[in-house]
């Protein structure tokens, strides 16, 4: 287990605060006032750093296979339009990820970056209906060698503030390799041709990098 980099800065910035309001305790208030500060602030900071674990795993991949990109629980499974870059009709599959998940967001597939945006929006919690269209959010389209390709949404929630991405268009990407982080999680859709063959129900939890959403039919 190790910190992801999104969160080495911000956590030295919090320690060091939190250092000097529970030193500021023990030295002008009296037990159990200082007691209890120091408690809540060892409490928040364990929080955070939660948010920001990096466990060590071994990857499952396969040319064939749909590998979930995050950590979290299957929220949503239905066939819905795609109007941004497919225009058609597409299977959705969304991925809450909670505030105790790990906030890693991984390739689900192999190949080209064929599209990539990032959408300035809102902070609706991420079961809302209009999430997947307002909120903040990016949009990756990753096509295989073969043409067959889908597309991916890092969604921002209520709570996460800051969507984090590592590519651009026309990279070649790998299987399970870092795609981005979400702050203090949110959600992840992926839209997967009509007729993929799925691997998950609604409600199921999904390990990033190792669970199979689906295979190419």
């Amino acid at each position: 287990m190790t910190i992801h980099k999104e969160g080495r800065t911000l956590l030295l910035v919090l320690f060091l605060a939190l250092s000097a309001v529970s030193t500021v305790a023990f030295l002008f208030l009296s037990s159990p006032g200082s007691y209890i500060i120091v408690g809540i602030s060892a409490l928040l900071f364990l929080t955070v750093l939660q948010f920001f674990r990096h466990p060590s795993r071994s990857w499952v991949k396969g040319d064939d296979l749909i590998i979930a990109p995050a950590d979290g629980k299957v929220v949503v499974i239905e066939e819905v339009y795609e109007p941004e870059y497919f225009k058609e009709k597409r299977l959705q599959v969304s991925i809450f990820m909670s505030p105790v998940n790990v906030h890693v967001n991984r390739f689900p597939i192999s190949g080209i970056v064929k599209y990539f945006k990032y959408h300035p929006g809102l902070y609706l919690v991420a079961w809302h209906p209009k999430a997947s269209t307002d909120n903040e959010r990016t949009t990756v389209v990753v096509e295989r060698p073969d043409g067959k390709a889908l597309l991916l949404r890092q969604i921002a929630g209520a709570l996460a503030k800051r969507i984090v991405w590592y590519i651009k268009e026309s990279d070649n990407v790998v299987q399970t390799e870092e795609l981005g982080f979400i702050k203090f999680g949110s959600r992840v859709d992926l839209y997967l041709p009509i007729g993929t063959k799925l691997n998950v129900t609604l409600g199921q939890t999904t390990k990033g990098g190792i669970t199979v959403v689906g295979s190419w039919k």
